[in-house]
């Protein structure tokens, strides 16, 4: 007959078990860390204004200034702002006009972006529509 002591096995199944939620806790731990890490790279993209979508579905056309871990950094930076218009009764028409950034009453010369919000990132071609408008704005005296 097998004689086990009751205690040896009791013993055995706490060790097992707080073992165990040590082992689930350190995995937890380094998962968890993982996620919020960001990669270190540099976005390249090697057009001089980016486009940046958030996830609230705006999208913000500047030069990248700086990259931090949680945030970015836009300079001259520009959104499209739709106005519609009334032609005719039950006919609208939507006008898509490039809006500046800084001309707003508190004057922002940069603008700073939580990168937990930050969609994508894309390059803005200089022969592209919205190329053309920044050109043209920042020609403007």
């Amino acid at each position: 007959m097998n004689h086990l002591n009751k205690n040896n096995i009791v013993d055995s199944g706490i060790h097992f078990r707080t073992l165990s939620y040590l082992l689930l806790s350190v995995c937890a731990i380094n998962l968890f860390q993982g996620c919020d890490k960001k990669s270190g790279h540099k976005i390249n993209i090697d057009t001089e204004y980016k486009a940046v979508l958030l996830d609230n579905g705006q999208v913000f056309f500047g030069k990248i200034e700086e990259e931090g871990p949680s945030y970015l950094v836009l300079k001259d930076v520009f959104y499209v702002q739709s106005q519609v218009t009334e032609r005719e009764r039950d006919k609208r028409e939507v006008a898509n006009i490039l809006i500046k950034r800084g001309n707003e009453w508190h004057g922002p010369d940069r603008m700073y972006v939580n990168s937990n919000h930050i969609i994508f990132i894309e390059s803005v071609a200089p022969p592209s529509r919205v190329g053309q408008l920044i050109k043209e704005a920042t020609q403007k005296p």
